[in-house]
């Protein structure tokens, strides 16, 4: 055989050599589209808003795999609706493909309630967009801290930063307002339970600011108030005055104080005075 070969001029055998290689090519190329099963394509259908069960039962019924590739939650779509697909409508790709979609989660995933109080009303609306929470009523009560947060209620019960909550619920503020011009005589807490005086100071506007329990106090809603402060009159005997929005301190315990019917408990002390 390589004496056929080295019996034949060179020109020959290159033009021989590059026959084969032009014979080799075209048969290469025509066999590709038997190996990739080129002319076996197909336009893929849009499922994008359909129902999962939907969109799987159209892509199986048009040759195509379907996988989910993710699930996300947008408050705006229909549960269990397709968001996303891949390869995307009306893309011409091989039967056998993989089609990737998105769905809508039937049920908002939890997140974290973030620490808004405290916080300025903006910036609150800000931490509530980026936790995926919604704002739900504002409610204003007389403070210091004007425009700021007091309070953040879950249905119409305080919930702590930290506390796992479905995204797009809605939150509840208590918003800081101006402190009111209307000044009340301070209220008599003593002998009062605590929750009996924070119910009370509560129709006035006024908020507890510290409660200090004697030792063995375990139950300080039902403990009684014996000592408060501000106290009801001055050292001259003269009445003490305080607007909404403004604090009280309370001292309590488990036995009720004794009171004395001559010391502070006189009736005739008005409920509220006249703003200076």
């Amino acid at each position: 055989m390589f004496r056929f070969i080295t019996g034949k001029p060179l020109w020959v055998n290159l033009l021989v050599g590059l026959l084969l290689a032009v014979v080799l090519f075209v048969a290469l190329i025509s066999s590709l589209g038997w190996f990739t099963n080129h002319d076996d394509a197909k336009t893929v259908p849009s499922v994008t808003g359909k129902s999962l069960a939907e969109a799987q039962k159209i892509l199986s019924d048009a040759g195509f795999t379907v996988e989910i590739q993710d699930s996300v939650y947008n408050d705006t779509i229909a549960p269990l609706r397709v968001i996303r697909q891949v390869p995307d409508e009306l893309e011409v790709v091989k039967s056998s493909r993989t089609v990737y979609i998105t769905y809508n989660m039937s049920q908002p995933p939890y997140t974290q309630m973030p620490n808004i109080v405290g916080r300025s009303f903006r910036n609150a609306l800000r931490e509530l967009e980026a936790a995926g929470l919604k704002l739900g009523d504002t409610t204003f009560r007389p403070d210091f801290a004007k425009n700021s947060v007091l309070e953040q209620l879950y249905n119409g019960v305080l919930i702590q930063p930290g506390a796992q909550i479905r995204m797009g619920s809605k939150v509840d503020l208590v918003i800081g307002s101006e402190l009111s011009n209307t000044a009340y005589a301070i209220p008599n807490l003593i002998g009062l339970t605590l929750g009996q005086a924070r119910a009370l100071l509560k129709e006035k506007g006024i908020e507890l600011a510290s409660i200090i329990p004697d030792p063995g106090v375990r139950d300080t809603v039902n403990a009684y108030v014996y000592r408060q402060s501000p106290e009801r009159f001055d050292d001259e005997g003269h009445i003490i005055s305080i607007r909404a929005g403004q604090v009280m301190d309370v001292w309590v315990s488990t036995t009720a104080p004794v009171i004395d019917s001559l010391s502070n408990h006189d009736l005739s002390v008005p409920d509220s005075t006249d703003s200076e």
